[in-house]
């Protein structure tokens, strides 16, 4: 009789235990998730984006930031992610090259200019790009191997015959957009060569000191492409659709993101768009 009790109270904890697992696996089964990879030109915009896309079709998008070329190395060696969104042209090219993203789906999210970020009240009274190599002034940039906006400032100094210049005045590389925004909104110099939208992001530490027309070489874009590592490429392009749909770029110029390219060359009608700028050799990183 004991045995009989023993045997039921077994069977129907065993009838409890797999009723629980069945509702673990049903639940992970339901919750959908795509990975993205993302230089942090495109943080705040991003992140505001993907929770309203989960909001919408219950996909999670579990966002990476970092600089362009660092996130790109991260999904190599990992071979692991859904889609790539770096902060310029020039990393999709890598990406292309390398064989990380499928060519046929990249898709352009906005478009970005150079300028320099300076203080808020602009303290230093920086009007130009000759104003960055008066003596004692502070200038970051970004990372030129690792992150778009670096790249981007090393190649604005050098077309305007600058860099050994202002390269005497660069203190600090940072590791990401982002990071390189910070710098000058929390007075780590005193000014930063970065994308105008820095400005829009942190208007009441951060403002923008927009070069003349000629000055500008090129004008960068954020693009958007699925990994070849992909588990679930429908999701991937779906986020991609909403990133490029009427909602998604309003979410971008509630931000302060350029829409089109005909806005984008109203600021430099004569740059270039697109391609690739290699970091000269002989470019050093002396940081004191």
């Amino acid at each position: 009789m004991k045995n009989l009790k023993l045997n039921a109270f077994l069977r129907s904890g065993f009838f409890v235990l797999l009723l629980i697992g069945l509702c673990v696996a049903d639940g992970g089964a339901t919750e959908r998730i795509i990975t993205a990879f993302c230089g942090s030109a495109s943080k705040p915009a991003m992140e505001e984006a993907a929770a309203q896309f989960e909001h919408e079709t219950a996909i999670r998008v579990d966002l990476h930031f970092s600089g362009s070329g660092t996130v790109l190395s991260q999904m190599k060696m990992a071979r692991r992610g859904d889609l790539y969104i770096p902060g310029s042209p020039d990393y999709m090219n890598k990406a292309i090259r390398e064989e990380v993203v499928d060519p046929e789906s990249v898709a352009i999210i906005a478009y970005l200019v150079i300028a320099i970020d300076v203080q808020h009240g602009n303290p230093k009274d920086i009007r130009n790009l000759t104003d960055l190599e008066r003596p004692g002034i502070r200038v970051g940039i970004g990372n030129p191997e690792a992150v778009c906006v670096g790249l981007y400032a090393v190649e604005l100094l050098e077309r305007n015959g600058l860099l050994k210049q202002v390269q005497r005045n660069i203190v600090t590389h940072a590791p990401s957009c982002s990071s390189t925004a910070s710098l000058v909104a929390m007075q780590k110099v005193d000014a930063v060569i970065g994308w105008r939208v820095f400005s829009k992001w942190n208007p009441d530490k951060i403002e923008a000191v927009l070069l003349k027309p000629h000055e500008v070489p090129r004008l960068a874009y954020i693009p958007a492409a699925i990994s070849t590592y992909s588990w679930d490429k429908e999701g991937a392009q779906r986020f991609i659709n909403f990133l490029i749909s009427v909602e998604g770029q309003k979410i971008f110029a509630k931000w302060g993101y350029i829409a089109s390219e005909k806005e984008a060359r109203a600021f430099a009608p004569q740059a270039e768009i697109g391609g690739e700028y290699k970091l000269p050799l002989n470019y050093t990183y002396q940081v004191r």
